[in-house]
């Protein structure tokens, strides 16, 4: 799956010289947490968030009464809290390098380019709802999880035993395990109830972990 394929589009953008409240507003009233900052020719300046919008206002406030405080933190624009050095991904790029780049960068979403052009944004929310997807969280069957030998072959015996027991896949997902010797997996199944997927498993893996019906 590459980034194009979920971002989340069309673009909501401001403008450099937006005042702090006015953007904020806009925020909330789109439902969303962060926005590009693009100059008057569509290009990408910048990108400023709620927490940055929220953070602004006057250094010592201590001695300013609520009016001036008020007016202060509405002169405010939004060049002056946005940040500036933006990390970006193309459309093309796979969904897992772009989770990658927002986790290991600390931030949570990215824009989408296209060359010079701003085409969509790809965040968090957008990650959890993959997750979803690949977990078929939504759809309910016998949910088991394994720990498995971590050598060719597993896998095979693993879906081969389901598939033949009239089986069918929903999810499926690998983690890391214990150890380098084992992995994790997770996975649902329709056409099985509880008792027999245990039974089917059990003697194929080394450990079952978990397995319910959700």
């Amino acid at each position: 799956m590459l980034v194009k394929n979920r971002m989340s589009q069309p673009v909501i953008t401001v403008d450099p010289d937006t005042p702090i409240m006015d953007a904020l507003n806009l925020m909330k009233t789109r439902s969303i947490r962060r926005t590009p900052v693009v100059d008057k020719h569509g290009k990408l300046i910048g990108i400023v968030s709620d927490k940055d919008l929220l953070n602004a206002g006057p250094s010592d406030a201590t001695s300013l009464s609520v009016w001036e405080i008020n007016y202060l933190i509405g002169k405010i624009k939004v060049k002056q809290v946005m940040t500036r050095a933006v990390l970006t991904v193309e459309g093309d790029t796979p969904i897992e390098e772009a989770a990658r780049i927002m986790v290991d960068n600390k931030v949570g979403g990215l824009p989408v380019m296209a060359g010079d052009e701003i085409i969509g944004v790809i965040t968090e929310s957008d990650l959890f709802k993959i997750l979803l997807e690949l977990m078929g969280a939504r759809e309910t069957a016998v949910r088991l999880t394994a720990l498995i030998p971590d050598v060719p072959g597993e896998l095979d015996k693993l879906t081969h035993a389901i598939a033949e027991a009239g089986g069918s896949f929903i999810s499926f997902g690998q983690f890391n395990g214990d150890d380098d010797d084992n992995r994790i997996v997770t996975f649902k199944v329709s056409g099985l109830d509880e008792d027999q997927a245990r039974q089917l498993i059990a003697p194929i893996v080394d450990k079952i972990i978990d397995l319910r019906t959700i």
